[in-house]
């Protein structure tokens, strides 16, 4: 046996002492003794382990935060005390679950799956997160730990995670925010959260479309049809009837954008929906939100990329502010958004929502 492993048996000896000051004397002495060797024997990290779990495991909660900020950057730190402490409270187990490299997955998933969120927000700042560890972040984060994992460009996301997000993002600002500023979040899944956002946030990401690549374009669109939108209602009980006069008008050549202002004016919801969903390639169920909700900025996307006049645009946002009393005001308003907005940028917007209809003519023709 070395003479430091005769030593450390002698500490563990001393260990038994009643003295608590001596004790804590004692542990900071035995931490010393592991930082004075970059490298310890298997024998001498488990006779490290035992005496420092056991000393540890008695002193109070800012001895053992200072071990654990200690211990927090070796990684062949004994695993058992890491273990331990980064199962302890959040003030002792923050440095070891943010950054200690001697634990492994495995340690870190048990105490995501049994803590808190503090120690689940501790464990979202690590450098590096496997695809499994933020599966389990994901799963049980509220919105203060999934902003912060969302924030950390080093966690590895899974797809299927990113999509939990973009779902749990429906009614957080600040998680919208936070996916959208994420650079590595699929096209596809930002442009979901369109639909949601604030107009702060859809200007946001109708920029990141302006620089989309082409080729990433396509990839996502492949990535896209993968992924069954939920369906946002059941359709109207009039949508058969409303879909057949439709598709009779468009075999008829009479189906157009004027066609269109017409069935508004006529208060034909639901056929005004299925003409709008017809002519500008999308679904009928994203039609009705954007119309429903009165998201002419999203109406706007639509108009300007089926190559709808602005003034046509302007009948719509009148006719669908009806009921506003300043109505007039807030459609110029968007009049001039819709001036604005370059046409590419709401074509390639567009073929982010022609999206939600190709993966519902898939679920139907399988």
């Amino acid at each position: 046996m070395t003479t430091e492993s005769g030593r450390l048996r002698e500490l563990v000896d001393l260990a038994q002492e009643g003295s608590s000051e001596r004790r804590r004397d004692l542990l900071r002495g035995l931490t010393d003794a592991f930082f004075s060797r970059d490298a310890h024997a298997p024998a001498e990290l488990a006779l490290f382990d035992q005496v420092l779990g056991q000393l540890a495991g008695e002193m109070e909660v800012a001895v053992r935060a200072e071990l654990s900020g200690r211990l927090s950057v070796r990684r062949d730190a004994p695993a058992g005390v890491l273990r331990s402490l980064a199962a302890d409270q959040i003030e002792v187990a923050r440095p070891v679950l943010s950054s200690a490299l001697g634990l492994s997955d495995n340690d870190l998933i048990v105490v995501a799956r049994s803590q808190g969120q503090d120690h689940l927000q501790a464990i979202s700042q690590r450098p590096n997160l496997s695809s499994a560890l933020s599966d389990v972040i994901v799963e049980r984060g509220d919105e203060e730990t999934l902003s912060v994992l969302i924030g950390n460009d080093g966690a590895d996301l899974s797809r299927e995670a990113q999509e939990r997000l973009v779902d749990k993002a429906s009614d957080s600002p600040r998680l919208q925010e936070g996916l959208v500023n994420r650079r590595s979040l699929p096209v596809d899944l930002l442009n979901e959260i369109y639909f949601v956002a604030e107009a702060r946030i859809r200007e946001q990401i109708l920029s990141r479309n302006a620089a989309i690549d082409p080729a990433e374009l396509e990839r996502a669109l492949a990535s896209g049809r993968k992924r069954l939108a939920a369906q946002d209602g059941a359709l109207p009980a009039d949508y058969a009837q409303a879909e057949a006069d439709i598709q009779r008008l468009a075999a008829k050549d009479e189906l157009g954008p004027r066609t269109l202002a017409a069935l508004l004016r006529g208060r034909q919801t639901t056929r005004f929906l299925v003409a709008l969903a017809h002519l500008a390639s999308i679904d009928f169920h994203t039609a009705r939100r954007i119309v429903e909700r009165r998201e002419l900025d999203a109406l706007a996307v639509i108009c300007k990329a089926a190559g709808f006049e602005a003034s046509l645009f302007l009948t719509f946002a009148v006719l669908i502010l009806d009921s506003d009393s300043d109505a007039m005001a807030k459609a110029r308003q968007y009049g001039q958004l819709y001036n604005d907005l370059p046409l590419e940028v709401a074509q390639r917007t567009i073929r982010f929502w022609q999206l939600r209809r190709r993966t519902g003519d898939v679920a139907v023709a399988a």
